[in-house]
């Protein structure tokens, strides 16, 4: 007989040892899945629309119609996305960006805001076309006053296409809005496995998954099914958030189109339709016609605030280079895009921010 098994404290011990080993072994998928279930973070997705949720239209061979798969059966066709988060999903709307309004962005602040003040989740995903993915952003950035992960997400092929990019830029999607290191980042925007800052963010082509660049800064990550990479720490500076009126519509905002054999009509006609501010999108520097420049100055001087941007893909717009902005009371929209601008614009006449200085020092702001 062995050493060891000549005492009855040592037999003792071996089975002790081996009942005990036995139950581990049987208890510890049940203890790691429960241990899994209560660490995992809580994320809510909510759904606008948009090609992520297309389907297949028999009118040309890549033609769709947005906004018709829920975000829940979106969530559900994803294997392995439960793993990442503890989701709940719910429907904002059902539209095609290029109907995104007013009232679907109060409605998404109004339950982000609740979901934050009850503490019901670590992150947000929303869903939404990529035509103006950008402003959604953007305008989400400026009025969203919390730390927890805010990311859009959207495709450039439709639910139903051969090659779908959907399913792997919300499964992306999920991994940076559950992920302890995206929070105090502002709101994100993932797609092709690359995270984008809403202040530069863009969409650069028509119908690549490649395009959403932004030209001025770059990504601030990269993200894949197996890793995620901030290329910067989070910053902890705490800016100023806008306030939304009671209730929608944001004042309104119109962008004219600066162009050769420019006049001063556009300008003046949308003076006439009552617009409470006007973003130039110009040429080169921001700039425009004799004509127009000379009827936004008039413009401004009727109250209407002007700010100045361009139509050129990057590039900053810079004060009183070309044009006398100090003389003529315009602002200019630095890093921010025609769009942008304008959705800047409207929260800064909302709050009561017209005078031409503090708008520009609101453009300033990051």
């Amino acid at each position: 007989m062995p050493r060891l098994l000549q005492s009855g404290h040592s037999v003792r011990t071996i089975v002790g040892l081996a009942a005990a080993l036995m139950i581990g072994l049987l208890a510890s998928p049940t203890s790691a899945q429960q241990a899994s279930s209560t660490t995992l973070a809580r994320v809510l997705v909510l759904g606008t629309g948009g090609t992520i949720a297309g389907q297949a239209n028999a009118r040309a061979g890549n033609a769709y119609d947005s906004g018709k798969v829920s975000a829940a059966n979106l969530i559900a066709a994803i294997p392995g996305i439960d793993k990442l988060a503890q989701i709940s999903a719910e429907q904002i709307s059902s539209i095609g960006s290029q109907d995104m309004n007013d009232k679907v962005w109060f409605d998404l602040v109004k339950r982000i805001r609740t979901a934050v003040d009850n503490k019901e989740v670590d992150g947000v995903v929303i869903t939404h076309g990529t035509d103006t993915m950008e402003e959604t952003a953007f305008f989400l950035q400026n009025v969203l006053d919390t730390d927890m992960p805010v990311v859009l997400v959207g495709s450039m092929r439709p639910s139903t296409a051969i090659g779908a990019d959907g399913p792997a830029n919300l499964y992306d999607a999920m991994r940076v809005a559950s992920a302890p290191e995206s929070r105090g980042r502002g709101v994100l925007v993932v797609l092709n496995d690359t995270i984008h800052g809403a202040r530069w963010v863009q969409k650069t082509n028509t119908t690549s998954v490649q395009t959403f660049r932004s030209p001025d800064a770059g990504p601030v990550g990269y993200v894949d099914t197996g890793s995620l990479r901030f290329l910067q720490p989070a910053v902890a500076t705490k800016t100023t958030k806008l306030k939304l009126p009671d209730a929608p519509p944001l004042p309104r905002v119109d962008i004219i189109y600066s162009h050769a054999n420019m006049d001063a009509a556009e300008v003046e006609d949308a003076v006439k339709r009552g617009a409470k501010g006007i973003v130039l999108a110009g040429v080169g520097d921001g700039n425009s016609s004799k004509g127009a420049i000379d009827a936004l100055a008039a413009a401004a001087k009727q109250g209407v605030v002007v700010v100045r941007s361009t139509r050129v893909g990057s590039g900053y717009v810079n004060r009183n280079v070309e044009v006398e902005d100090d003389k003529l009371g315009f602002a200019v929209s630095l890093d921010l895009n025609p769009q942008k601008a304008r959705v800047l614009l409207e929260l800064l006449i909302a709050n009561g921010i017209t005078d031409p200085g503090a708008v520009q020092q609101a453009f300033a702001r990051p």
